[in-house]
């Protein structure tokens, strides 16, 4: 099993495209008190990626809502460009509330009650819930359909060989991977919707590793794409199987990803969506 690292963020630049056709990918917008001083404004900034899987929920990682400053507000954007929607707004000026709202729409975040849980099954997933007025203002600011979720252990079913020949895509609006400059490594990039092919490498009860070479024609995630979805397609149709969460230091060789079809990840999800 994998030793969980930093939480992963972001699509990297090589073999890297922009996803403007992928409608139900989004950002988590977080507004927040970054600084622990009550007299300066919140700060409103994208954090995080993740995927409506109805017209009122968007799944996400737990490590993107949980520990969060007091007072914390989360907000749905599926813009292609999340930080050009956040500086537009912050140039419009207002309360961070109003800055926010500008940009997404407002939601509870729920994460599994059993996050951190161990490196077996970490429980990191989370939604942000959307009431009705607000999922109705969200589908007013643009169209989209759904992400599909996967059949109870229907990875498992499949087994290696088959996901090993089947399409896999990673999405998120993270960083690209580690550039070196005098100050050591740095992560340019991020707050753009991007999708990238990735490759299957490996199963297990709750994970998928996912290969992200250059050197394969493949891209990957990295530093702001946890919670975004990793989509294999089925039988010609894109499944959302699973969401990133972690990967090596760099971003260069792997994603891991937490599956969506596990009894853990059903277990939540069914409390905020039907599943298939």
């Amino acid at each position: 099993m994998v030793t969980v690292a930093g939480p992963a963020s972001a699509i990297n630049s090589y073999n890297a495209k922009p996803a403007p056709e992928r409608t139900e990918v989004g950002a988590l917008v977080v507004q927040s008190d970054r600084d622990n001083d009550p007299a300066t404004p919140d700060a409103v900034r994208w954090s995080c990626s993740g995927t409506m899987i109805s017209a009122d929920v968007f799944l996400t990682a737990a490590h993107c809502t949980v520990g969060r400053p007091a007072g914390t507000k989360f907000y749905v954007t599926l813009a292609q460009n999340a930080q050009a929607a956040i500086d537009a707004s912050n140039a419009l000026g207002g309360t961070p509330e109003q800055i926010a709202g500008r940009v997404g729409v407002q939601g509870v975040a729920h994460a599994d009650p059993g996050y951190p849980g161990n490196q077996a099954d970490s429980h990191d997933i989370a939604v942000i819930k959307l009431d009705g007025g607000q999922a109705a203002e969200l589908a007013q600011r643009g169209s989209f359909v759904p992400a599909t979720l996967p059949r109870h252990d229907q990875l498992s079913e499949l087994g290696s060989r088959a996901l090993d020949a089947a399409e896999w895509q990673v999405m998120g609006y993270g960083t690209q991977e580690a550039v070196n400059g005098p100050g050591g490594q740095t992560h340019p990039g991020g707050g753009v919707r991007m999708k990238a092919t990735v490759d299957f490498n490996a199963l297990n009860k709750t994970w998928v590793r996912l290969a992200m070479n250059e050197s394969r024609d493949l891209g990957g995630a990295c530093y702001g794409d946890s919670g975004g979805p990793n989509f294999v397609t089925l039988d010609g149709k894109r499944v959302l199987a699973a969401t990133t969460i972690t990967g090596d230091t760099p971003c260069y060789a792997t994603n891991v990803v937490y599956r969506t079809d596990s009894d853990s990840a059903r277990n939540f999800l069914e409390r905020f969506v039907a599943l298939p």
